[in-house]
Parts: structure tokens; sequence; C-alpha cells
């Protein structure tokens, strides 16, 4: 017998995956509907990752595990979306043996480190609240990268020990998935050996990681809550509580939705409403995340208001150096507004211009090109 489970899990080189519907005539509309939603996740998310790490003003503790936290998004709702949305549009809806344990390995990496990093940024916003003189001295940056590192570590070491133990089990031929993608247990479904352990060790950790890092979350927020009713000034108290509403709206979606699907017994499981429980927190909620944080945060829509308004000052420059130097628009568009704007080592003219408002000055000491809110120097 172990050697036919043996030759049986060697000759298994695919899954097939149900996907989320068996209804032709939705597939057009799923498609059409997860493909926006995904590409405004990745949109979003590298937009997010790049803007905290460009804008001076958000290299701080807060912005730093927003960026991670983009980052986690991005990574889970990778893993899955892509094949998702092949999967939809092709009649043979299968994944090779080897992409599924890739598959499970980093969405478990990813999820993980997305609920341990939102433990952190509770953390940081106690600090912030609660000992606001001693912010900088408890959150440096070697204390903000343990606290993303460590839960990397901890996830690719739970990410590992599951894949693993999953795919070492003898499937005898069983390679239909009732999900559309591969996690933990629609594949344990499958195997024709018992699932015991492996079964129990996930519920373990899923206990562990959900009920610690909300632990955290919690204790975190209580505290915050006695601070705040104990401030005398409503301002204040409007301003405490405007730096921790997207956190904790981000907070009470995830958790609620991984409680749903991971913490509940498995007769009552249904895979159906797991599977629209999935596409909520592998596609809606990476989206959610970087539109959360950028309409609810006045600096993050500050930092995109002085990106937007630095390419129009940016334009304006282009125009008119080009206008003063009496140079072709071609050899603007043949050498590229970089390779443009480095221009000759000399100036064509020693005098430089200076706009200001309505005000035009000569002669400044100043460089070619400043970028500040109120002058550009040409």
């Amino acid at each position: 017998m172990a050697c036919g489970d043996q030759q049986n899990l060697t000759v298994l080189t695919e899954f097939i995956l149900v996907g989320i519907t068996d209804h032709p005539e939705l597939q057009a509309i799923f498609f059409g509907v997860f493909l926006i939603i995904y590409a405004v996740s990745v949109v979003g998310n590298v937009g997010m990752i790049i803007l905290t790490k460009m804008d001076s003003r958000l290299q701080t503790p807060m912005y730093f595990f927003l960026r991670h936290l983009a980052f986690t998004d991005l990574g889970y709702s990778t893993a899955v979306g892509p094949k998702m949305l092949a999967n939809i549009v092709t009649k043979q809806k299968t994944i090779p043996y080897n992409w599924c344990a890739a598959q499970l390995a980093f969405f478990i990496l990813f999820i993980i480190s997305e609920l341990f990093i939102l433990s952190a940024m509770a953390y940081d916003r106690y600090v912030a609240i609660c000992n606001p003189l001693l912010y900088t001295v408890i959150m440096s940056p070697r204390v903000c990268w343990a606290l993303v590192a460590v839960p990397y570590l901890h996830s690719a070491f739970l990410s590992l020990i599951t894949t693993i133990k999953i795919f070492i089990s003898s499937f005898c031929g069983h390679n239909i998935i009732n999900h559309f993608y591969c996690d933990s247990l629609p594949l344990l479904t499958l195997p024709c050996s018992s699932t015991r352990d492996i079964e129990l060790i996930i519920l373990i950790f899923s206990v562990f990681n959900l009920v610690s890092s909300l632990l955290v979350v919690l204790v975190s927020y209580i505290l915050i809550l006695l601070a705040i009713l104990k401030m005398q000034s409503a301002e204040g108290r409007h301003k405490a509580f405007s730096t921790c509403g997207s956190h904790l709206t981000v907070v009470v979606i995830l958790y609620a939705t991984l409680f749903f699907m991971y913490v509940q017994p498995k007769s009552s499981h249904s895979f159906d409403s797991d599977k629209m429980a999935s596409v909520f927190y592998t596609l809606i909620i990476p989206m959610l995340n970087p539109l959360i944080y950028s309409l609810r945060n006045k600096e993050v829509k500050g930092a995109l208001h002085r990106i937007w308004k630095n390419r129009d000052e940016m334009e304006l420059y282009i125009k008119i150096r080009m206008s003063t130097l009496e140079i072709p628009m071609t050899i603007y568009q043949m050498k590229g507004p970089r390779e443009y704007l480095q221009g000759p080592k000399k100036p064509v003219n020693s005098s430089y211009w200076v706009i200001s408002g309505t005000h035009h000055g000569k002669h400044s000491e100043s460089p070619p090109w400043r970028n500040s809110a109120t002058n550009i120097y040409l």
C-alpha cells in the first residue's frame, strides 16, 4: 500500500481548480470585476510603497509599517489573483503541482506577516499617543525593523512547515481542489492518508496567530482609549482618533474575515461560503487598504498633492527652459527629459530667472533647478 501511495504521489503533476462558479454566463462578469479589483490593488499598493519611500515627510515609523503592510497586501493578492484570472478565461483550470505548493507557501507567508504588522502598527499608535515624548526613542529604526523582521521569519517558518506537511502526503490520484486557489483547507480533503497531525498544526498556529496579534491590537487600543479620555482638549481627542481610524478599520475587516474562515469547526465549513470570504480577503481587502489609508489620512493626501504639484512645476520648467534656450522640441523628444534636463555643463546664459508669483528677478545665484512650493529657478 505504501508503494502504491508513493507511486500516486510521484505521478501527480497537477491539480484542477474548480474555481468560483460553474456557470459559464458569469465567467466574463467575474473576470472583468476581478481584473479591475486586482489592477486597483496593484496600483494602490505599489503607489503606497513608492510614496512612503520617496516623500521626506513620510519617513516615520507609522509609514514604515504602512509600506510593509502594502507589500504584504501586494504579495498575497499577487500569489492568488493572476492565476485565478487566467483560470476564469481558460477551459483547463489546472495548476502544476509545484506551482500549487509555491502558491500556498507565499500566501501563508504574506497573510500571517500582515497580521503581525497590523499589531505592530497598533503598538506604534499606542506609543505615539501615550508616550509622545519618548516616541522617537522607543520606536527607533532598529526596533521598527525588528517588529517586521520577526513576523517575516515566523511566517516563513510556518509556511514551510504547513506546505511541506501537506505536499508530502499521499494524494492517491485525487487532484480536484474545490477552490479557486491552493488553500490549506481544501487541500486537506485530498490525501488518502491521515491528515490529523497537519490539521492540528494548522488549528493551533491559526488560533495562536489570530489571538496573539489581535490581543496586541486590543490592549494597545484600550490603553489608547484611556489616554484619549484623559485629554482635556477636544481637538487633541479628535486628532488622536483620526490617527487610529484607518488602522482600526483595516483591522476589523481583516480579522472578522479570517475568524470566519479558519476558526470554526470542520463540520460547519461550507466551501461555497469560504470561497466568497476568500475573494474578500485575497482581492478586496488588498484593494481597500491603500484606499482607506489615502482617503482618511491627511499626510498621505498631502504627499500625493506635493508629487502632483512637483510634476506640474517640472513640466513648466521644461517648457520655459526650452523657450529660453531656443532648443527645438525634437531635441527634447530625441534625448528624453532626463538627459535634456542635465543640459550642458555650462549654462547658455549666465543669468537665471526667478519666477515667484508676479515678481521676476534676474542674476540669481541659485542653481538652474530648485523645486519648492513657491519658486521655480531657471
